[in-house]
């Protein structure tokens, strides 16, 4: 699916969610599960309700997804942290090491949707066995330093994250992308895309809601 599409997929969105999104609050065990001993992947000192999607970049659906993800982020609540996660089911997976070597470069609004367009839309990259090497280049040619780059996506810290990482999607019991867990509690179920939002900010009032009720 192109880009052009996603985006077209997403303007009808509100035409055909009356008729294809049942009325209410989420249903557990239709459009979620909860999570048994689940993590968030943040503390939460402000006390903001987490949202976190888990994502590979060879990941076509998850290609598809980013417009949807990124319009929602414009419109989320202000007690919402949104959170990129990549699937690190692989420690050696270069393109979840590179995500996490853009996000200590602060660097993720700049290469997020650029590296799923260069997959799947360009061929500038593999769609999988891409090498650290590879994407060092490819940082270099987005103006970041390549070899701070590549030597950032081999080093201890991202090791750490890489472990972290994939210490959440099994405590989460996360075997797909993309993927959404709300506040450590709740991982979304719902098949079509186009839903997930929905269920999303049903369980969003309903932390709020739970929150309010805490003495």
């Amino acid at each position: 699916m192109t880009r052009l599409l996603a985006w077209l997929l997403l303007l009808a969105l509100p035409l055909t969610a009356c008729a294809q999104a049942p009325a209410g609050p989420p249903r557990v065990g239709l459009d979620y599960e909860v999570l048994e001993g689940g993590q968030r992947w943040q503390q939460a000192p402000d006390g903001k309700i987490e949202v976190v999607e888990v994502f590979a970049y060879t990941c076509p659906h998850c290609a598809d997804f980013q417009p949807m993800v990124d319009a929602w982020k414009k419109t989320k609540p202000a007690d919402v942290n949104f959170v990129y996660l990549p699937a690190a089911f692989d420690p050696e997976d270069a393109y979840a090491r590179a995500y996490f070597a853009a996000d200590l470069a602060k660097a993720v609004p700049k290469i997020h949707q650029p590296l799923f367009d260069a997959i799947h839309e360009q061929g500038a990259l593999p769609r999988s066995n891409a090498s650290i090497d590879e994407l060092g280049t490819w940082f270099g040619q987005r103006g970041l330093n390549r070899a701070k780059m590549v030597a950032s996506m081999r080093s201890k810290d991202v090791d750490a994250r890489m472990a972290r990482a994939r210490a959440f999607a099994v405590a989460n019991r996360v075997g797909s992308t993309p993927t959404l867990i709300v506040n450590g509690k709740y991982i979304v179920r719902a098949r079509r895309l186009e839903d997930r939002w929905r269920v999303v900010d049903g369980l969003i009032a309903m932390e709020r809601a739970a929150a309010k009720k805490t003495p």
